[in-house]
């Protein structure tokens, strides 16, 4: 290596802290040989590679609204999860953007019995935003809070195996009613940060005092939250001060970067996603995780309690023509299983439903049926495209016989007045990143979130034995009986694994990004900085 090598190995680290300006790194550059564009793109990306503090992040993001609470319980998506799980609070794990459980407020875990307890040692030295000192107890409250016969939370029924938990000098021991080597998983759950423990009993979540890396100064629900920096975290975190705006409507959130009102979006619009890319001063983020877009039927509720009338649905879609024309191959077409291909134990159900307006006919004699109308709600607030999605699917299934009425829901109250409500909708899902986790939460016959209220003995024996299984051959034959049963019975039709696609301006840098939630598994405000 010759002298001006090294010198220009030593600049690049000096870009990275800041401590040498573009002119004079380019005119070393130029010395060494390189032309000015490699010198000044070699200068980029040395600057943008070492994170730095300070500055505000604004965020527009394409969820949110009124009713939002600060109840962890009650989190519904990227908003309030990025807000008060990602931002102001940590759960005990966390999911690292390799898809590895790690250790977050907890300091370590350890199972116990066959897995059929867990300790978790929690870190020493973490306050509160309050300033108080985080305690085992205050742990064992924050999930107690979730749990219990009156509990509305999300996370109820991924806990629901928990059957004991208590302080024990530095942990937290975790009772389960069988063993459960993915525990350590579900206790990274978005809807799980620990909150101060009152002392007349439960927890404080209305004033948003969390352990994480961002003190709450405002919450407007549906509009917009103020944060910053908690200079007590126990880790480094990059911007002073963040700013989380509710843009439901992609077109303004899209408006919003490109004037630089706001440094990053989720939710880009992918029909214009290829001009969103022709902006130099804009990045484009994608990546492939567990979630997925699909409609789901009520199976208690008629004519979606006949399994041959869900059946014939799910031959009368054209999932690869949505996905060509809606979601513009920005996903992979699914086959009515919600497990997504990367996870262990996931399979391919078969057979396939793929369009076959002959085959819905035949189902549908089957059920007694001639022809069928339908109502299907439709909004872009389940997921960018919907309402052309539902437009696809009316036109696919006229040809096998059905009618299918769509209705364009208002976006601002589609998860308060639709969502759990009407018969057959329009969805999403961030998925899960194991098996158990993800069918506890949406398919377990009590799970809060099962919207297709289909409850099935078989699959719910499978679900809890599955759990507690040490043998993975085992495992994986109960795991696969119950996706065959969900792909041939329930009441979910799943259209495709979708991609995270967002968008941030070129002032902002970050290293790899998590696919596990969207906005880089919600941990964007902590893991991202200002180049």
């Amino acid at each position: 290596m010759t002298d001006l090598d090294q010198k220009l190995k030593l600049a690049e680290k000096m870009a990275a802290r800041g401590k040498v300006s573009r002119r004079d790194f380019i005119q070393l550059a130029l010395a060494a040989g390189m032309t000015v564009a490699a010198a000044d793109k070699l200068f980029v990306t040395a600057a943008r590679a070492e994170p730095k503090k300070g500055g505000t992040l604004r965020l527009g993001i394409g969820h949110g609204a009124t009713t939002d609470s600060l109840d962890p319980g009650t989190y519904p998506d990227q908003f309030t999860g990025t807000l008060g799980w990602g931002s102001l609070g940590n759960a005990l794990t966390e999911v690292d953007a390799k898809g590895n459980i790690m250790p977050d407020l907890a300091e370590s875990f350890e199972p116990m019995d066959g897995a059929k307890s867990w300790a978790f040692k929690i870190r020493k030295g973490v306050t509160f935003h309050n300033g108080k000192s985080v305690s085992p107890a205050d742990v064992v409250e924050s999930i107690r809070h979730h749990m219990g016969k009156d509990s509305k939370s999300a996370a109820k029924s991924a806990l629901a195996g928990v059957t004991d938990v208590k302080a024990d000098g530095d942990n937290v021991i975790f009772t389960l009613t069988g063993g459960n080597a993915d525990f350590p998983y579900l206790v990274s759950d978005y809807h799980l940060p620990i909150m101060p423990a009152k002392d007349s009993g439960g927890v404080d979540w209305e004033s948003g005092a969390r352990t994480g890396p961002y003190v709450l100064e405002k919450f407007e629900p549906g509009i917009r939250a103020k944060l910053k920096r908690n200079p007590n975290y126990y880790r480094d975190t990059w911007f002073d001060e963040v700013e989380m705006l509710v843009l439901a409507d992609v077109t303004a959130r899209t408006n919003a970067l490109t004037t630089g009102d706001i440094h990053v979006m989720d939710r880009c619009d992918l029909k214009t996603l290829d001009l969103l890319k022709r902006n130099s001063d804009i990045e484009i983020d994608e990546v492939t995780g567990y979630g997925h877009y699909y409609f789901v039927m009520n199976t208690t509720v008629a004519p979606f309690d006949n399994r041959d009338v869900r059946n014939a649905l799910k031959y009368a879609i054209d999932r690869d023509e949505i996905v060509k024309k809606v979601l513009f191959g920005h996903g992979k077409v699914a086959n009515d299983n919600p497990i997504a291909p990367g996870i262990k134990f996931a399979i391919d159900a078969q057979p396939a439903h793929n369009y076959d307006p002959d085959k819905a006919r035949e189902l549908l004699k089957k059920a007694g049926l001639d022809s069928l109308k339908i109502d299907l709600s439709v909004s872009d607030a389940a997921f960018g495209g919907a309402a052309d999605a539902g437009a696809l699917f009316k036109e696919s299934a006229a040809k096998a016989g059905i009618e299918i009425n769509v209705i364009a829901e208002p976006a601002d109250s589609y998860w308060d007045n639709v969502w759990l409500k009407k018969p057959f909708l329009a969805t999403y899902t961030n998925g899960r990143p194991t098996v158990d986790w993800m069918m506890t939460t949406f398919y377990a016959a009590d799970a809060a979130w099962n919207d297709t209220f289909w409850k099935p003995a078989r699959f719910n024996e499978l679900l809890v034995a599955g759990r507690s299984e040490t043998d993975d051959a085992k495992r994986a034959g109960m795991y696969a009986e119950m996706q065959q049963l969900l792909q041939d019975d329930g009441g979910m039709l799943n259209i495709m694994f979708n991609n995270y696609v967002g968008a941030h301006s070129k002032k902002v840098a970050h290293g790899d990004v998590g696919n596990n939630w969207d906005l880089d598994g919600m941990k964007i405000t902590s893991r991202w900085w200002f180049a």
